[in-house]
């Protein structure tokens, strides 16, 4: 077969498009916000990282979309890509001063100048252009390497890059010995970048070459002595989340008790959508009654019944379980966008219940409900975050155990099947209707105790917490971490709604990275970043049969 000729014009497109990409970042402000903080203190700002990974980025894909073309052309493509892309930032330095585009955006500053230039003003300006060329030709050779170099390579520039933008959170977590000579005052030390890029990458490559001899040692083990193996990590695990509230502080046990809480309603709406392929787009209501319910059977205040909150946990459960099951009668018959519009209606009617003055006798309406008091065990007030973590943690892992146990059964099986088919699966004996209500009413059932949970925590209630930007947040998470899967849920919820919470500064861009994140994980991988086996052969299906043709 005659070699392909090379597609000169997508490379002129994507460097056009990274071009956009950089300007765009550069004029919202992007690179001036993040410029304020160094990733490696004196040598690289966050600001300057994110122009990096743009040129990277496209650089990347023309390896991996340009068509044709042998590895020199690829290179030489990615390096055209990078030079176009940052001569559009180029243009915009030299023409920022003279025209004065600050008078219509405000973010073509002398401190963005001053940023990409390097400080060094018009002389800069070649730094730039060659910076950006080398950096997109770089990220053109990345999956032209070698394997076994490029994955400890970029996995220790990723921990050098988190390591240098979670600073604030990380130094006061690690002992002063460590912090003090891993961080200074602006940002990671150049010693500690070493040291993270040293160790990250030496693990790395001891666990590719020893991972396989260690899987092998632990299958060799007669039975007995695996069920002790799978004791012990058991036991180190326990041990590890006993002691991580104490070792983490406040604010991290506060922003892992909110990751947790979505966890919960992930695992719920990961059954709805996940297991049984219903869309549902009004998962905030059953989160909202769940917290309603708690919060009436528990507040000292005026509409409260003053319950203790374990009283009041089963009836927020069976309050949502109800709500759920009121929602899945009338809508058994519909189906995909259908079904999406029907749930999301269900969930503002709840919001707009909940602010109307109908029900503020009963349940406060705008003014919401005071005076929920905090979650007590044995006389022990989980009144800190460190505290409350470990129950947050506890119900997880409860909902992990029956979300596990509901995709083994047969009534797991019977969800799968409605959400590959429903015509099929009601063809083979399974009771559509049965098995839809039991699906939304054990997703209701997570929701509710994650909103007893959030009731609790907050000590009040109010019908703004539970906007119709909730249950998409949920939905975002599942997607990003894997539909259908149980360590997807874990990770996607981290991701998604832990990092915005880490990057506090940055809240103004807070859904603009959501964006970004859920086309990025469209694009690079449909599946998720945990999918479930199945979900994720299927999605690949057309690139496994590729490579066996070419095989």
């Amino acid at each position: 077969m005659d070699e392909q000729i090379f597609d000169w014009k997508e490379v002129l497109k994507l460097g056009l498009l990274g071009g956009i990409a950089t300007l765009f970042v550069s004029l919202v402000g992007l690179v001036n916000t993040f410029g304020k903080k160094d990733v490696i203190g004196g040598v690289v700002s966050q600001g300057l990282v994110l122009l990096i990974l743009i040129w990277i980025g496209f650089g990347y894909l023309v390896s991996r979309r340009v068509r044709g073309g042998n590895s020199r052309q690829t290179v030489s493509g990615g390096a055209l890509v990078g030079l176009i892309s940052s001569a559009t930032l180029v243009v915009l330095v030299l023409i920022a001063e003279p025209i004065n585009l600050r008078s219509v955006l405000v973010n073509a500053s002398p401190a963005l100048v001053k940023l990409v230039t390097f400080g060094l003003g018009a002389g800069g300006v070649m730094f730039l252009l060659v910076g950006g060329t080398l950096l997109a030709a770089l990220g053109a050779a990345i999956p032209l390497a070698p394997e076994r170099a490029r994955r400890p390579v970029l996995l220790a520039l990723v921990w050098v890059l988190g390591v240098g933008v979670f600073q604030d959170v990380l130094a006061p977590v690690l002992p002063r010995f460590i912090s003090r000579f891993m961080f200074d005052i602006s940002g990671l030390s150049i010693l500690g970048a070493i040291i993270v890029f040293a160790a990250v990458a030496g693990l790395s490559i001891l666990w590719k070459q020893q991972g396989s001899g260690v899987q092998l040692w632990r299958d060799a083990l007669p039975a007995d002595k695996q069920n002790t193996l799978r004791w012990v990590l058991l036991g180190a695990g326990v041990l590890f989340v006993a002691a991580l509230p104490q070792i983490i502080g406040s604010f991290l046990s506060d922003t892992l008790i909110t990751v947790s809480l979505y966890i919960l309603m992930g695992l719920g709406l990961n059954i709805v959508v996940g297991y049984a392929g219903l869309l549902d787009l009004g998962y905030v209501a059953f989160f909202a009654i769940g917290a309603y319910v708690m919060a009436v059977l528990t507040s000292t205040g005026d509409l409260g019944l003053g319950w203790n909150f374990w009283m009041a946990v089963p009836f927020a459960i069976l309050g949502s379980v109800l709500a759920g099951v009121i929602l899945g009668v009338p809508v058994l018959q519909m189906r995909g966008d259908y079904l999406a519009i029907v749930t999301m209606g269900f969930g503002e009617i709840i919001r707009i219940l909940a602010l109307s003055d109908a029900l503020r006798p009963y349940i406060g309406g705008a003014q919401g409900i005071l005076s929920v008091p905090k979650i007590s065990i044995f006389g022990w007030r989980l009144s800190g975050p460190q505290q409350l973590l470990y129950l947050v943690l506890v119900a997880c892992l409860a909902a992990v155990f029956i979300s596990r146990r509901l995709a083994d059964s047969r009534i797991g099986r019977a969800w799968m099947a409605i959400r590959e088919d429903e015509d099929v699966a009601e063809a083979m004996g399974v009771a559509l209707v049965k098995h839809k209500l039991m699906a939304f009413a054990a997703g209701a059932a997570f929701a509710g105790l994650s909103g007893a949970i959030f009731a609790a925590k907050l000590g009040s209630i109010f019908p703004h917490s539970f906007k119709l930007e909730v249950s998409i947040w949920v939905l975002c998470l599942i997607i990003v971490g894997g539909m259908g899967s149980i360590p997807g849920v874990a990770v996607g919820a981290l991701f998604m709604m832990g990092l915005p919470e880490l990057l506090r500064t940055f809240a103004e861009y807070r859904l603009l990275f959501y964006g970004a994140i859920l086309v990025g994980m469209m694009l690079v991988r449909p599946e998720g970043l945990w999918p479930e086996e199945s979900r994720r052969r299927e999605l690949h299906a057309g690139e496994n049969n590729q490579l066996a043709k070419e095989v």
